[in-house]
């Protein structure tokens, strides 16, 4: 749980900025663990990155932030004598992209959902935090983008890069690495804690609820998966927090049914039997619980 802690310390004011004073990660440590065949799970500050090693070249799942880069570089440096090649961007918020710039200057190539794209280089705004968030350089863009699926044939694994539709944002993409049997989930799943949605960048609960299905129909009983943020996991942690999700949206939705208020809704404690594991986070059960009514709030009136 230290990874989750830290995250907590750092989200607000580090989330979605795209530079950041050093002093802040000056002593964040990257660990690398093995995880299955070729494949490995780096953690540090922001999300945790999958790392694919082999003779074709290093294939990378996400970069944490910029001031990271060279602890990382000289980190995979280790694990593999190739260069690093491709980078994927699971979704566009800088805890995951914030080394774009960097490593796209030592000619990795960026991959990505366009919507990715689309909002590294416009201006964003994330709700939750009140943050607006300048466009990212030209460098630091994705150079090559799909729409739906793309599949790389790399290092003797054949690497499926599926976009799930809007669930933590409108640009999440889920990583399987099929011959290793290792799934990155980005940050439709958070081990350990509330799943933070996006919705001001299109994100959706229903979303993260299908997303969550589409990846256990992906799995087999002996999956390795790679949270956005959390310890390493397995399916079933992550089914458990597909049910407790879809329990916990029946209930807000309830609450909102029967005519309650945002302030209502928070006031009953819909996740209190949840909250003494999966409470302790950046997303509280207040702020998380006021997220979901939101989302469901916005959909019923679209409705009416």
């Amino acid at each position: 749980m230290k990874q989750i802690a830290s995250f907590a310390v750092l989200a607000v004011s580090l989330l979605c900025a795209p530079i950041f004073a050093e002093d802040r990660f000056a002593k964040v440590e990257i660990s690398s663990i093995p995880v299955a065949g070729n494949v490995h799970m780096l953690t540090g500050a922001g999300g945790n990155i999958a790392v694919l090693a082999g003779r074709d070249g290093t294939f990378m799942v996400d970069d944490q932030y910029a001031p990271l880069t060279a602890k990382i570089q000289k980190l995979v440096a280790g694990l593999a004598d190739q260069p690093l090649r491709f980078v994927i961007n699971t979704h566009w918020h800088g805890d995951h992209t914030g080394g774009n710039e960097n490593l796209g200057k030592s000619d990795a190539l960026i991959v990505a959902h366009e919507n990715v794209r689309k909002r590294l280089s416009t201006e964003q705004f994330i709700e939750a935090f009140k943050s607006k968030v300048a466009p990212s350089p030209a460098v630091a863009l994705p150079v090559i983008t799909f729409t739906d699926a793309t599949t790389f044939h790399w290092n003797g694994d054949k690497v499926r890069v599926q976009h799930v539709g809007p669930a933590h944002t409108d640009g999440d993409s889920i990583v399987h690495f099929t011959e290793a049997n290792v799934l990155h989930m980005g940050d439709i799943y958070f081990n350990g804690t509330y799943p933070f949605i996006d919705i001001s960048s299109g994100g959706s609960v229903d979303g993260m609820i299908k997303a969550m299905d589409m990846a256990l129909a992906m799995v087999d009983e002996q999956t390795k998966i790679i949270p956005g943020h959390g310890p390493l996991s397995d399916p079933v942690e992550l089914k458990r927090q597909r049910d407790i999700l879809v329990k916990l949206r029946g209930r807000i939705q309830e609450l909102i049914d029967n005519g309650k208020t945002r302030e209502q809704v928070i006031a009953a404690q819909p996740t209190l039997e949840f909250d003494a594991q999966y409470g302790q986070g950046f997303m509280t059960p207040d702020t998380w619980t006021g997220i979901v009514y939101d989302f469901l709030k916005q959909a019923k009136n679209e409705k009416s």
